[in-house]
């Protein structure tokens, strides 16, 4: 097994397991769909228990401002490669037990399990799952202050790939979008190169 090929297997999110996030702090970052993780993990790993597994190692409640307070879990994720089971992957997630609303103190009885979601998102970063969303919503972090890695350039019109937002409020990265091009027309095209590619493809046929 290459050093890469689990992370290029688990980057790539489709576009009907992501959301965009029109309010709050997180507004404008994008939402990945946990039961799209899960699968993804089934199909990498295999069933869970089987293939993939994770132990709970600490859940605990923390106070925090204005009467709030937070649930925080711990989980260790393995997963099973070559028949033999990994080292634990460490994961911390949280969600708000006593949240403050406009109309007083909220207390969620389902906060452990949400910190549980969130716990495995982060365990499964480190194997590269939903890399490409985390790439991009991150750019200035990565891209801007790193010129280590180049952007792709189309093959058509020699412009960068970059990733595009749809109509539909459905996104595309650019990792996305150079893969499908690359499977469809044998080359790394640009979204806009891709439409006229397709739309050719159609007067032809």
């Amino acid at each position: 097994m290459s050093n890469m090929e689990i992370y290029s297997a688990l980057q790539s999110v489709p576009a009907n397991a992501k959301r965009e996030i029109t309010a709050g702090r997180l507004k404008g970052k994008t939402d990945i769909n946990p039961m799209w993780r899960i699968k993804a993990l089934t199909e990498q790993f295999g069933p869970c228990g089987i293939g993939w597994k994770y132990v709970i190692t600490d859940k605990r409640l923390e106070e925090g401002a204005k009467g709030e307070i937070a649930a925080f879990l711990d989980i260790d994720l393995f997963v099973k490669v070559d028949g033999a089971w990994s080292e634990a992957i460490p994961g911390t997630g949280g969600s708000a037990f006593v949240a403050s609303e406009r109309n007083g103190l909220y207390t969620s009885d389902e906060c452990f399990k949400m910190a549980l979601t969130d716990a495995i998102s982060v365990a499964c970063k480190a194997l590269g799952m939903g890399a490409d969303v985390y790439w991009q919503a991150d750019s200035t972090k990565y891209d801007a202050k790193s010129n280590t890695q180049a952007p792709t350039l189309c093959a058509s019109c020699g412009k960068p790939i970059t990733g595009v937002r749809r109509k539909d409020k459905s996104t595309y990265t650019a990792g996305e979008i150079i893969k499908n091009s690359k499977e469809k027309y044998g080359a790394a095209l640009c979204w806009s190169c891709c439409k006229k590619r397709a739309q050719e493809d159609e007067n032809h046929g």
